[in-house]
């Protein structure tokens, strides 16, 4: 078993407070959920394992008698590679995500309702949204079904109706993290020296890049995008809404991980999600109708095609990679689709 990393070693030393949830330590997490009261003196989990495969947090999903739970702690670190800082405030303001959308229950209705936000340790305890898996399947299946489409543009609609009040801005702003987003979507996937080995990922992947980071207008292009990204805005914005976010439940689709969330512009996360159905090589039809689910809203489907296109380059050559089988050719078609939807979008989808 490796060491923890110093930086982790460190936080363990200077907040000795905080309990650091063991995913091998079930005797702690039973002790824990029974004096938060998420469980009664009779239960016991049965099961303790991992919830998902995302990168940022610790998630898991514990089995009782009768229900299954999730317990999600963000720690001041990604969890999936402990040597990236990452801000600890984002368990908080996910929290504060469940507790705004319940005005608006067709958004509340499509999440895991949130059952205890501890703000000490900074863990939330969440229902299970199920344990069908995520739509990350899309990118080998290419599978959407009309139904999911339409479970996922009305959530996005639904999204745009609740209001943050005046008291709640700052907190919504979630500057530190939209700073890491921004950090890992607009800047390090071009710049040059970065580090990033991506022939091990895909062979001939790291040319291609050098011939982006060459690309004066597309880098420049990308640059502006990434300062329209740290402009706040009025609307709450989910902030990664891509296959990862979204679970296969028994009556339709739920959305989680909203911790990447921001007042900002809509249109982000309709580009993240026509992104996705660009890199699952999905039909045209699907595209077309996520912009016209935009256009409805009354959104800038030129800024919803800068965005895509952009979201696109950074899951091919930056470093949150997918579980993707493709090929340098059909890597090296999508760089184009990115190309063109960030230095063309009066062509509309026409290079999909």
């Amino acid at each position: 078993m490796s060491a923890p990393h110093p930086f982790k070693s460190r936080f363990a030393e200077t907040h000795p407070d905080v309990l650091l949830l063991d995913p091998s330590d079930h005797a702690g997490i039973e002790t824990y959920l029974l004096g938060s009261n998420l469980i009664a003196a009779g239960e016991r989990p049965s099961r303790i394992e991992s919830a998902g495969s995302g990168n940022m947090n610790l998630t898991l999903r514990v089995t009782l008698a009768d229900r299954t739970l999730i317990l999600k702690q963000g720690r001041p670190w990604v969890e999936k590679y402990d040597h990236i800082e990452a801000p600890w405030e984002r368990t908080l303001i996910e929290g504060s995500f469940y507790q705004a959308v319940r005005r608006v229950p067709a958004v509340a209705g499509r999440m895991p309702e949130l059952l205890a936000l501890d703000e000490r340790h900074h863990i939330l305890a969440l229902s299970d949204a199920g344990s069908g898996g995520d739509f990350t399947t899309m990118y080998a299946d290419r599978q959407v079904t009309d139904a999911g489409l339409n479970d996922l543009l009305d959530w996005l609609a639904a999204l745009g109706r609740v209001a943050i009040t005046e008291r709640e801005r700052d907190h919504f702003a979630n500057r530190a993290m939209r700073a890491l987003n921004h950090e890992h979507i607009f800047r390090l996937p071009l710049a040059s020296g970065n580090g990033l080995d991506l022939d091990q990922i895909t062979q001939g992947l790291a040319r291609a890049a050098e011939d982006l980071q060459g690309d004066v207008a597309y880098v420049a292009r990308v640059g502006a995008l990434g300062s329209r990204y740290l402009e706040d805005g009025a609307s709450l914005v989910h902030g990664d809404y891509f296959p990862g976010s979204w679970i296969k439940a028994e009556d339709g689709i739920r959305i989680i991980d909203p911790e990447f969330c921001f007042l900002g512009a809509r249109e982000f996360d309709y580009g993240v999600m026509l992104a996705h159905l660009a890199i699952a090589r999905t039909a045209v039809e699907g595209a077309q109708r996520v912009l016209a689910a935009a256009h409805h809203e009354g959104l800038d489907e030129s800024l919803v095609l800068n965005f895509a296109g952009t979201e696109i380059m950074r899951r091919l050559i930056g470093v949150a990679q997918l579980p993707l089988a493709h090929t340098l050719g059909d890597k090296l078609r999508l760089l184009e689709v990115s190309r063109s939807l960030l230095l063309s979008p009066e062509k509309d989808l026409g290079c999909w």
